[in-house]
């Protein structure tokens, strides 16, 4: 009978050795000789009529070596599953370990050595203790609600064409061609196309534009219009090149000039920004924008308290890992080995995460949080109706064999699946802690330290 003991090699590291006797691997060898036989393909021979002892001579071995690890691994497993022993990843064969010399004519006792990192038990105290919190709100100021009227108007505006630049806040259409010194462009020269406020180009540019009227053009050279700083964004974008061709000629021609004449403020326009409200006046618009605003940083804000929790919780719930093991699991475990270095490089993140995992595993758990599969379909649905500007109610007849496809895909099912079941453990998790309101301008909400940083003294 096979024997198994554990013993305790470092930090929730532990060693376990299945003793395996050869009645524990030789039945089943026997066995999977005979189904071999059966199905095996040899030449000269019809199909399950190879004599047994031809099948052992030439794959007895390795079916042998198969067996054998696998009576030894299922007797590690039946052993963690009685002892209900908690593991990260899966055990691995200690390392230097002599190489097993099995041979299946000589069956003898065996022993296997395994090395699995336990999962730690810990209590949650920053749950237990009520730690305080602050969810900020962002008071919505007059000038903030100034300010996204203006960018609506100027991005519903329109672009009336000048006769000549004559401000900063003028728009360029132009054309960049390689040429000469005296402007004569090669057959074969790229043209580049721009569309820039004036303000916007290096500014010697901007002077040399003053006062030019459309159609006209000049030669100019990168190197000479742009100062230090201005050269290396300019050669990119427009040009579309790298700074060693600061040097070169571009014939620079305004195809068009235009001023941006902001919308006005009137029922079309309001009606083109919320189409489902009756919105009458610039009073009634400005409130339904404050709205927006709010709702916006609501969402941010909420989004920022989260991000504290889950700094919080992975930062102040203290527990142990075993590290060398994961260290080595780290190394040896995916699918292609990693070097010492990338190892140490990586395990910083990788611990931030498994700690994570853990936490919110635990809460899952004890809490009962849980999404179903309805659940994450009428999210998907609602998103996809959102997405082609469609109500909950909207009738598609293309809707239901569109909705056969997502429920095959199982990333997309996945994915949102994680996101429902994540809203749901920090919707819970906003209940579970002293979480104080507090008001703060935008500025102020700006300047906050971000999360990772609040919390990060501990390790």
């Amino acid at each position: 009978m096979a024997t198994v003991t554990r013993e305790n090699i470092g930090t929730l590291h532990d060693k376990i050795t299945v003793k395996l006797t050869k009645e524990d691997y030789m039945p089943s060898f026997e066995k999977s000789l005979k189904q071999y036989a059966k199905t095996a393909n040899i030449p000269g021979f019809r199909k399950g009529n190879v004599p047994a002892g031809m099948v052992k001579k030439m794959y007895g071995q390795s079916i042998f070596g198969d067996e054998v690890l696998r009576a030894a691994g299922s007797k590690l497993e039946e052993y963690l599953k009685n002892e209900q022993v908690s593991i990260f990843a899966q055990p691995m064969v200690m390392p230097n370990e002599k190489p097993l010399s099995l041979d299946m004519n000589a069956p003898i006792d065996v022993d296997f050595a395994f090395e699995v990192g336990v999962k730690p038990e810990f209590e949650i105290s920053a749950i237990k203790n009520k730690a305080a919190l602050t969810k900020y709100k962002v008071a919505i100021a007059d000038k903030m609600v100034e300010d996204e009227t203006e960018r609506i108007t100027k991005r519903y505006g329109n672009a009336e064409t000048q006769p000549e630049v004559t401000s900063k806040d003028d728009i360029i259409y132009s054309k960049y061609e390689l040429c000469d010194a005296d402007g004569n462009v090669a057959a074969e020269s790229k043209m580049v196309e721009d569309t820039v406020l004036l303000e916007k180009l290096p500014a010697k540019l901007q002077e040399m534009l003053m006062g030019k009227k459309n159609e006209e053009s000049f030669v100019i050279r990168p190197a000479d219009v742009c100062t230090a700083e201005e050269l290396a964004g300019f050669m990119k974008d427009p040009l579309k090149e790298g700074v060693e061709a600061a040097n070169n000629y571009y014939k620079f021609t305004l195809t068009r000039v235009a001023k941006l004449i902001p919308r006005e403020l009137n029922e079309e326009l309001f009606a083109q920004i919320f189409p489902n409200d009756e919105i009458k006046d610039v009073a009634d618009f400005k409130e339904r924008l404050r709205a927006e605003l709010s709702k916006e940083y609501d969402r941010v804000s909420r989004e920022r308290l989260h991000n504290e929790i889950y700094e919080m919780l992975v930062h102040n719930t203290s527990f142990e890992l075993p590290v060398p093991f994961l260290k080595r699991w780290l190394k040896e475990g995916g699918e292609k080995p990693k070097s010492e270095t990338e190892v140490e490089n990586e395990f910083g993140g990788f611990d931030h995460q498994l700690r994570w995992t853990l936490i919110s595993d635990k809460l899952i758990i004890e809490n009962s949080i849980s999404v179903s599969i309805e659940e994450v379909k009428e999210h998907i649905k609602a998103q996809v109706l959102g997405y082609f500007g469609m109500g909950a109610d909207g009738d598609a007849p293309w809707l239901d064999s569109y909705m056969q496809k997502v429920l095959k895909d199982d990333k997309t099912m996945d994915e949102t699946y994680r996101r429902l079941l994540f809203e749901k453990l920090f919707t819970f998790l906003e209940t579970q802690f002293s979480i104080a309101e507090q008001e703060v301008s935008e500025e102020e909400f700006y300047k906050l330290p971000d999360a990772h940083a609040a919390h990060h003294h501990h390790h």
